[in-house]
């Protein structure tokens, strides 16, 4: 890994700003396609793509001796990644892309509080806590600001539910990750593991609930699944590995927060969603809450400049 790590500049800016928006259109993607294909067997499909190219490059770039120590970890987190898909693709059905996309954000939230009881380095400062509250109070105030019990949305409701479980879910594979041998394992070998593991669990439910049967093959179908699978799970995110390389991720995981904004804006305006006043507000907190627990250094310094 690179001894030294720089603030993010204007090529840093260019690329993140790809990244978001390559991450914020998935769900919309996922969505469209849907009536083909469905979300569950476009997450097992992706990730059977990825990780045979991600296997590739490990055989490629070596990996494999590490395999012994660390498979336990990465069928843990393999699962969990799987589990993450599941909830998103379920909560897809029933929600809207734009509601998933803010939901599954909250993922850093659920990473900063598992790693406070679990490792002595990661204990939370005050404006994390604070960050901490803020994202809970937001998904509150989406979940029923501003409604009665009788003018919620059941099916919803439970969809976005499903979405904060996706990012309880991806947070709890970050903690497992820093928290194990995979933490000292190579980037491509830990992602192999959530790819790969995450397919075969999502090909087990997909064959349970019959879904596999109900695969239509057309051109939009098979479009989203070669794009998830080859410009998402393996270029995207490879790409953001190798820019944690060369810049400090504080700073870095401030413009990932773009992310759920391009997701928002591409479900309203491709897909016609509505947005609610209370839902806005809400994700606008989870969104500031976020940011406050992710980038604190980054926050802090910003503070101290203003205030300078």
């Amino acid at each position: 890994m690179s001894a030294t790590r720089k603030n993010p500049d204007a090529f840093a800016f260019q690329v993140m700003l790809g990244l978001c928006l390559i991450w914020g259109c998935q769900q919309v993607l996922i969505k469209t396609a849907a009536v083909d294909i469905a979300p569950v067997m476009q997450a097992a499909m992706r990730n059977f793509i990825a990780a045979v190219l991600v296997g590739l490059l490990v055989c490629w770039r070596g990996g494999w001796e590490q395999l012994g120590s660390t498979w336990k970890a990465g069928a843990v987190a393999g699962g969990l990644f799987g589990l993450e898909f599941l909830f998103i693709a379920e909560g897809l059905k029933l929600t809207s892309a734009a509601h998933m996309s803010v939901f599954l954000y909250t993922a850093p939230v659920f990473t900063a509080l598992g790693l406070h009881f679990r490792l002595a380095s990661e204990r939370l400062r005050l404006l994390q806590w604070l960050g901490i509250l803020l994202a809970f109070g937001g998904i509150a105030t989406a979940f029923a600001g501003g409604m009665s019990f009788e003018q919620m949305d059941g099916r919803t409701l439970l969809g976005d539910a499903m979405g904060v479980l996706a990012g309880l879910a991806w947070g709890a594979t970050t903690v497992v990750v820093r928290c194990s041998r995979l933490s000292e394992a190579p980037a491509t070998l830990t992602l192999f593991y959530q790819l790969a593991v995450g397919c075969v669990g999502l090909v087990l439910i997909a064959l349970l609930s019959g879904q596999i049967a109900a695969v239509t093959w057309t051109p939009l179908a098979l479009g989203s699944v070669l794009f998830q699978g080859i410009v998402v799970s393996f270029i995207s995110y490879l790409t953001w590995f190798w820019l944690l390389r060369k810049y400090l991720a504080s700073n870095l995981a401030v413009f990932s927060f773009i992310t759920p904004l391009f997701g928002v804006t591409f479900g309203v305006v491709l897909l016609g969603e509505p947005l609610s006043a209370n839902f806005v507000l809400g994700a606008v907190m989870v969104l500031l809450g976020v940011i406050l627990v992710s980038a604190e250094p980054w926050v802090k310094l910003q503070l101290r400049k203003w205030v300078g």
